[in-house]
């Protein structure tokens, strides 16, 4: 029988016991397949394979996924709510651009949030961790572009910051060091030059020596340091790029 929404299964008599199964709507297959449209395409923005103003034509993408348009019109909107495109009346969807107060905004989020997890993660923080974080700086250290250098530097403030246990706050850090990325593949997708992070191992020391407070310090100010360089644009000209390097 049905009661409020919920199909009860009654068993055995004797045990006088019932299942509760709950209806879930399977999801229509337009749904998964924006899903998929809108993940690819912002993976492909978030790297730095679709320039800031390049126009996502329709057609072209529901011809690559085997898709009707309804699809590809909501993987549009997805992206639109995510920031990472804008609809432009008679110029069609584009990659959203962003400037220097996009960048400054997303590394004073950065900065506040993860002081407040990096204080809630010290009182469970161990060797083990503090060895995988340096193990994590070696490798930003050593990589040959910047692609090896965003992955090992995420990694790094995953690692010091996870122990938290707040995953509210650990999806929220998540989402702005993905615009992070999206910032820094945008200015250095050539000319990378390797170099050594001096605050990642100031704040692991200060870690290992109980100087929690300092640690919090540096990192307040290392994730708020913001880089520039000129990039050249489609049309021949340069431009100016920042983003965030920490």
């Amino acid at each position: 029988m049905e009661l409020c929404g919920y199909t009860v299964a009654r068993q055995s008599p004797d045990l006088a016991l019932c299942q509760v199964m709950v209806k879930i709507p399977k999801p229509k297959p337009d749904d998964t397949i924006a899903a998929k449209i809108s993940r690819t395409l912002a993976e492909r923005i978030v790297r730095g394979e679709l320039a800031p103003g390049e126009r996502l034509r329709q057609d072209h993408i529901a011809e690559e996924f085997g898709a009707s348009h309804v699809p590809v019109r909501e993987a549009f909107r997805r992206l639109e709510a995510q920031g990472l495109a804008v609809s432009i009346p008679r110029r069609g969807v584009r990659v959203a651009d962003f400037g220097l107060a996009d960048v400054r905004e997303v590394a004073e989020m950065r900065a506040a949030l993860e002081v407040l997890a990096l204080r809630n993660a010290i009182p469970n923080l161990t060797d083990a961790i503090l060895t995988e974080a340096e193990a994590a700086t070696h490798e930003g250290d050593d990589a040959q572009d910047v692609r090896h250098w965003e992955a090992a530097n995420r990694r790094f403030h995953r690692l010091i910051i996870a122990p938290c246990n707040m995953p509210r706050l650990m999806e929220a850090i998540d989402g702005l060091h993905a615009a992070s990325a999206r910032f820094l593949f945008s200015a250095w997708r050539a000319g990378w030059e390797r170099r050594t992070d001096t605050d990642h191992r100031a704040i692991i020391d200060a870690l290992r020596d109980g100087r929690g407070e300092e640690a919090i310090r540096i990192l307040h100010g290392h994730v708020q340091w913001i880089g520039r360089t000129a990039v050249r644009t489609p049309t021949g000209s340069t431009r100016d790029a920042f983003s965030i390097v920490g």
